[in-house]
């Protein structure tokens, strides 16, 4: 059986990746400062993020949490950039609140977005949560040659993005990001 050409692409890339994770929650910041770890802020959803992708065999190299603030987003962000990180995924601050401003604050310096995925995943999520996936405005796009991910804070949003999503896909995006 001849292999399709996503089969060849994801069989010729490298299999495992480094990952950077920036987690943007106003309230966890407040009650734990800045951490190293998301176990040292009670951080669900950047725990399940960091054990999803090391049980995936990769390696989550720089790890942030940071108020919900523009220059706090962005400070994170260009130091996640300047890492060994070949991705980067944030998650919090993407829902329609008017202190949610993740996506204001990173889509600007997209180079190139990734509109597939943010189809993709709330396409996904419509079996979990039904209609409200329109709240969602989850994200991806490329800057600075790196992969960004837009992601929402909660533990179950991350755990699919993550599984159903960016694992099956690094490779493949790493690639192309790197040509």
């Amino acid at each position: 059986m001849k292999e399709s050409v996503p089969e060849i692409h994801k069989k010729n890339a490298k299999k495992s990746y480094s990952f950077a994770l920036i987690t943007i929650s106003t309230s966890r910041y407040e009650m734990y400062g800045s951490t190293i770890s998301p176990e040292e802020a009670e951080d669900l959803s950047g725990k399940a993020i960091k054990d999803l992708l090391e049980g995936a065999g990769n390696n989550v190299s720089f790890y942030r949490l940071v108020p919900d603030e523009k220059d706090a987003i962005l400070d994170a962000l260009f130091t996640a950039l300047d890492s060994s990180a070949d991705v980067v995924i944030t998650n919090g601050g993407t829902g329609l609140a008017p202190k949610d401003l993740t996506i204001e604050s990173v889509i600007p310096l997209f180079e190139k977005e990734i509109p597939g995925f943010g189809e993709l995943f709330r396409y996904k999520s419509l079996e979990e949560i039904g209609t409200s996936v329109i709240l969602t405005r989850a994200s991806a796009g490329v800057i600075k040659g790196k992969a960004v991910f837009c992601l929402p804070g909660s533990p179950n949003a991350v755990k699919l993005a993550i599984s159903k999503i960016i694992i099956p896909e690094a490779g493949h995006i790493v690639r192309h990001v790197r040509e």
